[in-house]
């Protein structure tokens, strides 16, 4: 069968992060919110029956994950990215935002350097400085053409013996790189040389477009599996982000000793009934759904592109190689970080996230969540181009 994104369910009057915000954030409701990175797009049928059928048992109580959802998730990571993993290596976790903040507790002290790799998602940064660490700032360069590269030259400069820890953006947000082999065997190499552990966030891994192919970090051999905390899980494939339930994969034993030490500590649990059958029945039966979604959602970054190309002294959109969202370069329209936002929601009617929130490198440029239906598409670049027309 084929799905059908023309059309999404009305999430105006639900509890919608990016509804109820609205006032809060652009200090006005009247704004079409593409911005935090979830779809407004229904969640797959298939999830939702898989959810409906356990409700017909009448206690919803405390439970542990099924090794069966674990077991379908190491499943479509070996079909899908060509990845290994054992029912040992896997943890829980409601979020890889959680997943990285244990992370950082666990391999490195008060004090200690965490590298990041800007401009990236912002709790890239929050989390690090919450926990007394110090942020080691490696840039992505920007060639001519819009499209990010690794700086190794100036992450090699950067590192000392306080260094411990990498946090991968793989595929990356905002800048939607997927990352060559070649790519992450430099960051590899590096990382080896100076006893540095990786935490791999892969919660985009499935929204890549072809001929893209995302490489695991822990796949490009035993000594990469063997420093890699890889963060995976059915959020933003599925639209699931309400159900709270991520995975992290640790195949080194005394890596995932050492994790579990701050992960007790926090006390995880097992998560939601409800979402660790959402979860199985995600990874279970939904290749066909994400192949029609990538398709439709390719189809939506194109109409955005062909606006951009109208436009090419005022607005460029990056190239674009896995995610749903658009790194817009409006440094044409030589406006400051904070007139550009008021340009978007007062003449665009647009809310999206400010460049300047992925950090220094971010300053001209936001960022457009275009994973809405298709009639919602046409509406946002309606307005988009009836704002750059006024300009």
């Amino acid at each position: 069968m084929s799905y059908d994104f023309s059309t999404s369910a009305c999430r105006k009057d639900t509890n919608a992060e990016k509804y109820t915000l609205r006032e809060e954030l652009f200090g006005t409701n009247d704004v079409e919110p593409v911005w935090v990175a979830d779809m407004d797009i229904d969640t797959p049928d298939f999830v939702l029956e898989a959810v409906k059928k356990r409700l017909e048992h009448p206690i919803v109580g405390y439970e542990e994950v099924p090794e069966s959802a674990f077991l379908a998730q190491i499943e479509w990571m070996k079909k899908e990215h060509d990845i290994s993993f054992d029912l040992s290596d896997m943890l829980y976790s409601h979020s890889v935002v959680a997943s990285m903040s244990t992370a950082i507790d666990a391999f490195s002290e008060i004090g200690d350097k965490v590298i990041v790799q800007t401009p990236v998602y912002p709790p890239f940064f929050h989390i690090v400085l919450e926990h007394d660490r110090e942020l080691l700032k490696n840039p992505l360069k920007q060639n001519e053409n819009g499209k990010y590269a690794f700086d190794i030259e100036d992450l090699k400069s950067k590192i000392d013996k306080k260094t411990k820890l990498l946090l991968l953006c793989s595929p990356h947000n905002p800048v939607g790189r997927v990352w060559s082999k070649d790519e992450l065997a430099e960051i590899l190499e590096v990382c080896l040389e100076h006893n540095i552990v990786v935490f791999s966030d892969e919660i985009h891994s499935d929204l890549v477009y072809k001929p893209n192919v995302h490489v695991p970090f822990a796949s490009l051999n035993q000594k990469a599996r063997d420093i890699t905390i890889t963060a995976i899980g059915v959020g933003k494939t599925f639209n699931m982000a309400g159900f709270s339930m991520s995975s992290v994969a640790i195949p080194n034993q005394k890596l995932r000793e050492k994790f579990l030490k701050s992960y007790k500590r926090i006390h995880f649990a097992q998560g939601s009934v409800l979402s660790h059958v959402a979860f199985e029945a995600a990874y279970r039966d939904g290749k066909e759904w994400v192949e029609d979604l990538k398709t439709h959602l390719l189809k939506n970054f194109n109409m955005l592109k062909k606006l951009c190309q109208e436009y090419p002294d005022l607005i460029k959109v990056t190239p674009i190689e896995a995610t749903y969202l658009a790194w817009l370069d409006c440094r044409g329209m030589k406006l400051s970080d904070k007139k550009l936002r008021k340009f978007f929601v007062d003449e665009a009617k647009l809310g999206l996230n400010a460049g300047l929130s992925f950090g220094r490198e971010g300053s001209g440029f936001m960022r457009l969540n275009f994973a809405v239906s298709s009639a919602k598409m046409l509406q946002v670049i309606k307005s988009l181009e009836k704002a750059l027309q006024n300009i």
